[in-house]
């Protein structure tokens, strides 16, 4: 692979993430609004493949059950 491949690649492989961050955050949003209590809420994330840790950085939303993190909970869902 060429570094001006190299480059693109990186650029695309970059936009999907923010891609698919943007929709997992959009599903956790939804569930939220959905779920009675934070319990039920967390409990229909799992279903989903995804939970709620709390790290010394804040809330991180990541996959179930490898529990490698994907991106922050969004401030407005904290707290």
């Amino acid at each position: 692979m060429t570094s001006l491949s190299y480059v693109k690649h990186q650029k695309t492989k970059v936009r999907n993430e923010a891609l698919v961050n943007s929709q997992i955050i959009d599903l956790v949003m939804r569930e939220r609004k959905v779920a009675l209590s934070n319990r039920e809420w967390k409990h229909r994330l799992a279903g989903f493949g995804y939970g709620i840790k709390e790290t010394t950085r804040g809330m991180i939303i990541e996959t179930l059950p490898h529990g490698v993190e994907i991106c922050p909970l969004p401030a407005e869902l904290a707290q």
